[in-house]
């Protein structure tokens, strides 16, 4: 009874949020079938599949043929859990996407309110939610809108955790302390030397075949005459199943033994950056927010509830991160270098001349984060900043927040020559804080009436903008450079490819039967949408024809001018002046 009478305060008292979120819910479901697939989805769906497919072979012939050119460096941890739910439909695929994002959302507000009066915490959030930018990318990134999104779930429940006074191990006795040494040493050194143990069967077997007495020899009675793989592959999978079962076996007394179990608030805080770290490498920086906030607050008296918090993210990670099996610390190192210094060959278009994702100039982020944010989010962040550095008491927390969660891997961004390109999609996780010190200026307005007034005209040119875009949002340029008409030939617009739904859509209008279409860059966001009747040719094929009805083109790399630049243009998706994609009829 006190649990629902405290549930339906909790209710009364986030109800604006919550209407909020149903609207934009309700919105999204509405315009989900206008939104395109993006560049990346359609390997990111066949990582999907193959890194389920190891749960099979891995525990059944102990192989898990996942490579980094299979994207094994990404955690697969979201795809994974999408490809099961959405069955590869891509609207369904995006509602997910869109889901995830309002679930940030609403951990985004939860966290304002730690800094922020209510009225102002919805204010940042509405900021935040009306970005077209985010807004747009939500629908169809399967990547970096939900590591966002994962992100501020892992820091919302992360600071819940320490907000109060957890006490998980409560015997600090010698016999629970070497306990859990032992728990570590064991269960990390079956796992971390997997590769190992893998290269010592190999090596028992080989020498069980050439003669000598080992206990392969004297289990296996046919060793001299068998193929040593089947034997290799016997044992392996023999010591994984045992691995499996002393892994169980051995945490379950660990939490009973030291009474961990009965104090199991960490588990979905530490379940959920386990979930974000297999999303993407740079997870684990949720945890060090967490473990600062920790700290911080609770001194020495966090380091229990840390550590077994970071052992069950790392579990986590683990069990959702298959490509790490085999070699786990080596094949984590190994991704945390790949994505450091992520090997992409194209070229990023900013400011009108193209560079080498590795030589960006210092303006790169600084200018983006300018041009492709809403006019008033600067404004009130400046009016923020000054106000929180004023009033340096009150706002301290979310100062320093601010510089560990945004200035700071701004500047490593910056001086260490990060590979950035479409923008910067890959740190949109990174913003959060610059919405929250937006608030702070809401919070100077002290009477309701007018400080509800301010909040409406500063989301108004995202709402506006955003339904002039749609349903391409996140190609959002503000006024500061002309919108995207000034982007135009300057910026990256397109560069996912989401305009090609619309093409397919157009070309199914008015093609004749059996039409032959050549596409032009990423052929299968075309071929997803396309009429079955339709023909179509790109450079993914050996095969061509001897005409094309139509051909279809992004600007993006000016795939347009070089595509059949003599045929005819006989239309053009565009938002103001700045055109995406052109169908042509040679």
């Amino acid at each position: 009874m006190v649990r629902k009478i405290a549930d339906l305060t909790f209710m009364k008292k986030h109800l604006p949020i919550f209407i909020i979120l149903a609207v934009s819910l309700l919105i999204g479901i509405l315009t989900l079938g206008d939104y395109g697939d993006s560049w990346d989805d359609l390997s990111l769906r066949k990582y999907a599949a193959k890194s389920l497919e190891t749960y099979g072979t891995w525990f059944t012939r102990g192989e898990a043929q996942i490579t980094t050119k299979d994207l094994g460096s990404y955690g697969p941890s979201y795809v994974m859990a999408v490809a099961l739910i959405s069955q590869d439909d891509p609207d369904i695929r995006h509602l997910l996407y869109f889901a995830t994002f309002l679930a940030g959302v609403w951990a985004f507000y939860m966290l304002s309110l730690r800094w922020l009066s209510q009225p102002a915490a919805l204010g940042a959030t509405l900021l935040y939610l009306t970005q077209p930018l985010l807004w747009g990318h939500a629908f169809f990134n399967p990547k970096d809108t939900p590591f966002l999104s994962f992100f501020l779930l892992s820091i919302h429940f992360g600071f819940k955790l320490f907000d109060k006074e957890p006490q998980p191990i409560q015997n600090t006795d010698r016999k629970a302390a070497l306990l859990a040494a032992l728990w570590l040493v064991s269960v990390f050194s079956l796992f971390l030397l997997t590769d190992t143990f893998h290269s010592a069967i190999v090596n028992m077997v080989h020498a069980a075949q050439a003669g000598e007495t080992n206990i392969i020899s004297l289990a296996a009675s046919d060793i001299q005459t068998a193929a040593p793989e089947i034997y290799i592959q016997k044992y392996f999978i023999l010591f994984l199943r045992a691995r499996a079962a002393f892994f169980l076996l051995s945490t379950f007394y660990f939490l009973f033994s030291t009474r961990i179990i009965h104090h199991s608030s960490f588990i979905i805080p530490a379940l959920i950056l386990g979930f974000t770290s297999s999303l993407r490498i740079l997870g684990p920086f949720a945890g060090l927010i967490v473990a600062y906030y920790a700290l911080r607050t609770k001194g020495r008296q966090a380091l229990p509830t840390l550590t077994v918090y970071a052992i069950v993210a790392v579990i986590t990670m683990y069990l959702t991160w298959p490509y790490l099996w085999p070699d786990p610390l080596g094949n984590f190192i190994d991704s945390l270098k790949t994505m450091s210094l992520y090997p992409w060959t194209g070229h990023v278009l900013f400011n009108g001349s193209e560079y080498t994702s590795t030589s960006l100039p210092y303006t790169y982020l600084p200018m983006l984060f300018g041009i492709q944010l809403t006019e008033p989010v600067w404004v009130l962040t400046l009016i923020g900043v000054v106000v929180s550095i004023v009033g340096l008491k009150e706002k301290r927390n979310l100062i320093e927040l601010t510089v560990l969660w945004f200035i700071l891997p701004v500047a490593g961004f910056i001086i260490l020559r990060s590979a950035l390109y479409d923008n910067f999609r890959q740190v949109l996780f990174i913003l959060p804080p610059i919405f929250w010190m937006a608030g702070v200026a809401f919070e100077k307005i002290k009477r309701p009436v007018l400080q509800f007034a301010l909040i409406a005209i500063i989301i108004l040119p995202g709402i506006v903008d955003g339904i002039r875009l749609h349903p391409y949002e996140y190609i959002y340029y503000n006024r500061f450079i002309g919108g995207v008409d000034g982007a135009q030939g300057r910026f990256e617009l397109d560069y996912w490819g989401a305009s090609y739904r619309e093409a397919a859509e157009y070309v199914n209008s008015i093609a004749p039967a059996n039409a032959v279409v050549w596409i032009e860059g990423p052929s299968h966001l075309f071929e997803l949408y396309a009429r079955e009747d339709l023909k179509l040719f790109s450079d993914h094929e050996i095969e061509r024809a001897d005409h094309y009805d139509f051909v279809i083109a992004l600007v993006r790399n000016n795939m347009d001018q070089r595509s059949y630049p003599d045929a005819e243009i006989i239309h053009r998706i565009m938002r103001g002046n700045a055109v995406l994609t052109v169908i042509k009829k040679p």
